[in-house]
């Protein structure tokens, strides 16, 4: 697939990736041209994910390298563990 083939779509806390695709091959065989071979291929799929709120929804991105579609989905910085530290005990 191409990456225009791909639509990403966010709504609320819901992620919807979808792509389609279409291809037409068609073959002549004879010389003559007597037979005419056509394939019609179509795929397409769609994948939903609940995002959990901890997500930082206007930092969502995507790429596309190689024929393969990355969606990076970043935390919060509120939202991110911290380490443990040691607390100290007043007077």
């Amino acid at each position: 697939m191409k990456k225009e083939d791909f639509k990403r779509n966010l709504n609320h806390n819901n992620l919807t990736i979808s792509g389609s695709q279409e291809t037409t091959k068609e073959e002549s065989g004879k010389a003559d041209g007597r037979y005419t071979r056509r394939e019609f291929n179509y795929s397409s799929f769609q994948r939903t994910f609940t995002l959990p709120t901890s997500v930082d929804v206007d930092a969502i991105r995507a790429s596309y390298t190689d024929g393969l579609l990355t969606i990076e989905v970043p935390r919060r910085e509120e939202a991110k563990m911290k380490p443990p530290r040691q607390i100290e005990i007043g007077n």
